[in-house]
């Protein structure tokens, strides 16, 4: 059986926050949007429907999770979840918080405009913020 390996477009655009059970934790670095990933750690993955039963309710659990943290990160007006992977094909699930007045709304985030990453102290306090959230979940 094939390991698991993060796919190298998914860690070239995220910061590790940490893992959950099933998933890997990423901060999207884009000072634009509020944006979680989630990748479950399991091997040639790339629908939902790929999971196991039991995987499949960690996944939805751990969705919730990562709602209710970027709920409490960013105080967004909408959390959107989606996993499209039409780019990346590993299995992925966004959690992006969404403002009335961000530069998509209320369109879709991708393809709107080249990323703007983080500057490096505050990509650091924003992982290290997240990861005290998921903890205290």
């Amino acid at each position: 059986m094939d390991s698991f390996r993060l796919d190298p477009r998914l860690a070239a655009d995220t910061l590790p926050v940490g893992d959950l059970q099933l998933c890997s934790v990423l901060l999207t670095d884009d000072a634009r949007f509020p944006w979680l990933v989630l990748v479950p750690r399991r091997a040639g993955l790339s629908e939902i429907t790929d999971l196991s039963d039991p995987d499949a309710a960690t996944l939805m659990q751990e969705l919730r999770i990562a709602t209710r943290v970027m709920l409490a990160l960013s105080k967004p007006d909408k959390v959107n979840v989606a996993a499209l992977g039409n780019l990346v094909p590993q299995l992925h699930i966004h959690v992006v918080g969404r403002f009335h007045s961000d530069p998509a709304w209320p369109g879709p985030v991708w393809g709107r405009s080249a990323r703007q990453p983080y500057p490096a102290h505050a990509a650091a306090a924003l992982v290290d913020r997240a990861a005290a959230l998921f903890a205290a979940e």
